[in-house]
């Protein structure tokens, strides 16, 4: 497994991106923003278009709800937790 975190997101490092899903043939996409609209749809779109013949598994993304982001004490139920994330990377590992 390998984890990018990106430090920019225009412009974003495309190359480590793909290079990553030429050698894992996997791409799980987290964020902590709604799943809808949010820049991890962005990512994963790149990722079907310029990757799509290195993935051996369905891009999954693991991201907030797509409801409004709750108050500050209920925010840790909104944003991914490890939980969902290992979760998520098993089922992309899993996958035939």
């Amino acid at each position: 497994a390998e984890v990018i975190d990106l430090a920019t997101l225009k412009p974003y490092d495309e190359e480590t991106l793909l290079g990553s899903v030429t050698k894992t043939g996997r791409c799980v996409v987290v964020h902590e923003a709604t799943r809808t609209g949010g820049f991890g749809a962005e990512i994963a779109a790149f990722v079907a278009e310029r990757g799509l013949t290195s993935l051996l598994a369905p891009i999954a993304r693991v991201t907030g709800y797509d409801t409004v982001i709750p108050l500050p004490r209920l925010e840790q139920h909104y944003i991914p937790s490890v939980g969902r994330i290992v979760a998520a990377g098993r089922k992309a590992c899993q996958f035939t």
